[in-house]
């Protein structure tokens, strides 16, 4: 017998094979109708698929749910593939899955496809939704699939069941069989029908190579979404056009703040004067904020040896994300691969084939350092493979390369362990704007929040292990003021645990210690969060913010991480109160997370609007005639005394353009001087979105300004202004 348990704790039971949709079916047509998948036992399965006898949690999933979603996108790129087919049956398919936000198929097919093409595909799409054939899953052995799929000539999909894992392969048909349906390799999983896809559109076409090899044909890559009804796919496109006008590619361009130049390299920023003045502005905000918090400011040097990042574990554990290192001479560099290669096997059988030939080579550069090696316990049995390990990074601390820093922490350890420490010192906190560079491929950099160089906000803090949970409130708590103050106050709490993979370090002890230590952090502070296994850094778990921006899209923004591994790996200590040497536990935090991303996301929170505190120009002195220019130059450089970022148009164009060009570069205050302000001694002021804020006298405007300045408001000072004008 099959027994399904439900979410209300109601128990059923049927005979064995019975599929999940009669089982929804027997529970009510209308649950039936609406569900388009299941999550059985945790795990989501497609309807039609049968039950084995044994017991089974169920959920029935509508296509709301996240999951489902997934998978009737899945589903759509399939529909999208027939319809392209049916149009262009030249047409060879290569591969389409659901990605995050919808879906994409890549074709090879001669003609180019371009947005005339679109509504042809979607009017075909709606045929076949119309028609809502089910999908139909069945599987192949391995011997009769490839020689089908061999006879079809479809390179593609030869080449994906060569390597798809398993004996069998399976496909998916659209439809009845004989009655024109559709059929592909696929893995799946499926919603029940072509009906139940939801509304989709597609939305570009941009080129793919196969597995990236860029030495063979370039494909064409179709790119669609799909959501739940109607209104849910059009407030996407809503927002992904207000997002297109809020894209800080443009903007930072448009608003002077920063440039992207290829002669300086990919990924890497150029602040512009005004974007310097932004970033300046946040960062003396938070240099306040932590120094009354009791921080300490250190520098460190953007390269330092590899050996400081091997002992870390940085490299090699970065090391497809991080620029070449740089050697002092040709041994150390292959002394470095022989490392390398001893490490990457992990086993205690002495040297293999790849160290062998990796040592012969070293042989013919230089046999004395082959010499010394052997010296030092390196050999091919016999031996421990921490012994030839060491043997060799003893050798490289006399000639080692160097590697453009990936992280911040490990010269802040260094720091913490150039002198003495007491419990009496404890909590140590060591804070920096430190730049840090990563190899990110060309293909996924982009603007300011995908880059190549990047300062952090970082500091870390040595302390005892009473101390760790106040330090990790406070560091949260700091996050907290950061969020608010910048008015980003819709965010969700994520604290990401380790999974069972070999990516982390340290010992599971240690882990357990510090996932427990980040946990009841979060509970005694009465915080509702999520726990998500995979998502913690290597050494240690963290607590992400999860902001949602002003137009509903999710950035992981500020960072607070718990580390018992580093300090045990550089072997850093304390003397405690029993005069006893003790190992300090580590925190690492970063509210802002890096300032060339968080200035990015800031510009699209704000579409470049900043509010008057944060605002690189923060009113502009515009004159109406030359009569009125010798006050209006008064009334500017009375501001600048006073402080304020403020600009004077000198330009002979009338005062419309001279309004219309100070509010497209989204600076807060326009101070219009003509003859009657002049004779008045005061400016008519008016606000970037067309308000007009009537006569004020100059100290008005200043005190007003300065209070909202102050304050940090993210509100510009109308109201208040208003009343001092009154």
């Amino acid at each position: 017998m099959v027994t399904v348990r439900l979410p209300d704790g109601k128990t059923l039971e049927h005979p064995d094979g019975i599929t999940i949709m009669q089982v929804l079916e027997a529970i009510g047509p209308g649950l039936a109708r609406a569900a388009v998948a299941a999550r059985i036992n945790g795990e989501v399965r497609e309807l039609f698929r049968p039950l084995a006898a044994g017991e089974y949690q169920l959920e029935a999933l509508k296509l709301a749910d996240p999951d489902a979603l997934t998978m009737a996108r899945h589903s759509a790129a399939h529909v999208m593939a027939e319809a392209i087919c049916d149009l262009w049956p030249e047409t060879k398919l290569v591969y389409g899955p659901p990605v995050e936000g919808g879906f994409y198929y890549d074709i090879d097919l001669d003609h180019k496809l371009t947005p005339d093409d679109f509504a042809k595909i979607e009017a075909r799409m709606a045929e076949i939704v119309k028609e809502d054939r089910p999908f139909r899953r069945y599987e192949l052995p391995r011997s009769e699939a490839m020689p089908k799929l061999t006879a079809e000539g479809n390179e593609y999909k030869v080449d994906n069941a060569e390597r798809a894992d398993g004996d069998a392969l399976s496909f998916y048909v659209t439809g009845e069989p004989g009655s024109g349906c559709f059929e592909d390799l696929c893995r799946g999983p499926h919603v029940p029908s072509s009906g139940r896809i939801g509304a989709y559109k597609v939305m570009q076409v941009a080129g793919a190579y196969h597995h990236g090899d860029a030495s063979k044909k370039q494909l064409q890559r179709v790119y669609g979404t799909s959501f739940p009804d109607k209104k849910a796919l059009k407030q996407h496109l809503a927002q992904l056009e207000e997002a297109r006008k809020r894209d800080h590619r443009k903007l930072g361009q448009d608003l002077g703040l920063f440039t992207l130049d290829p002669l300086v390299g990919t990924g890497l920023i150029l602040w512009k004067p005004r974007g310097a003045i932004l970033r300046h502005t946040l960062e003396s905000f938070i240099r306040e904020e932590l120094l009354r918090r009791g921080y300490q400011p250190v520098y460190t040097p953007h390269i330092g040896k590899l050996d400081l990042f091997r002992t870390s574990g940085h490299f090699p554990y970065y090391k497809e994300s991080q620029y070449p290192p740089l050697f002092e001479n040709e041994t150390a560099r292959i002394l470095n691969q022989l490392w390398e290669a001893t490490t990457a096997r992990g086993d205690a059988s002495g040297y293999g084939p790849a160290e062998l030939r990796v040592l012969e080579r070293l042989r013919d550069l230089d046999d004395e350092v082959v010499a010394r090696l052997e010296e030092r316990g390196f050999g091919p049995a016999g031996g421990q493979c921490e012994t030839n390990s060491q043997a060799i990074r003893g050798l490289l601390a006399e000639a080692d390369g160097y590697l453009l820093k990936p992280m911040n922490c490990p010269m802040h350890i260094r720091i913490y362990g150039s002198e003495p420490r007491s419990y009496r010192d404890l909590p140590i906190r060591l804070a920096e704007f430190g730049t840090v560079y990563r190899y990110e491929q060309s293909g996924e950099v982009s603007g300011m929040t995908r880059v190549r160089g990047f300062t952090q906000d970082d500091a870390h803090i040595f302390c005892t292990p009473d101390q760790l949970s106040a330090e990790v409130l406070d560091c949260v708590e700091l996050t907290q003021l950061v969020l608010s103050t910048l008015g980003l106050k819709d965010y969700r709490v994520r604290l990401g645990y380790r999974d069972d993979s070999d990516k982390y370090v340290g010992s599971i002890e240690n882990w357990n210690a510090a996932q427990r230590a980040v946990r009841a952090a979060l509970v005694s502070a009465g915080m509702e969060f999520t726990e998500e296994v995979g998502e913690a850094a290597f050494y240690g778990p963290k607590i992400d913010f999860v902001v949602k921006d002003c137009i509903g899209r999710d950035w992981q923004l500020g960072t607070v991480q718990v580390d018992y591994n580093l300090p045990e790996r550089f072997g850093i200590r304390y003397i405690g109160d029993d005069n006893r040497e003790h190992r300090p536990v580590m925190v690492h935090r970063a509210p802002f997370g890096s300032m060339e991303r968080f200035c990015g996301i800031l510009i699209e929170h704000f579409a470049g609007a900043f509010p008057v505190w944060l605002a690189p120009i923060q009113a502009t002195v515009c004159s109406v005639s030359e009569k009125s220019e010798a006050y209006a130059q008064r009334v500017f450089q009375a501001c600048q005394q006073a402080g304020l970022r403020v600009e004077y148009d000198t330009s002979n164009e009338r005062i419309g353009a001279k309004i219309r060009r100070t509010a497209m570069m989204k600076i807060p205050y326009i101070l219009v001087v003509g003859e009657q302000e002049a004779a008045d001694n005061r400016v008519n002021v008016r606000t970037r979105d067309g308000r007009q804020l009537g006569s004020w006298t100059v100290p008005e405007f200043l005190a007003t300004c300065a209070r909202e300045i102050a304050t940090r408001g993210v509100e510009s000072p109308v109201d208040a202004g208003q009343a001092s004008a009154s």
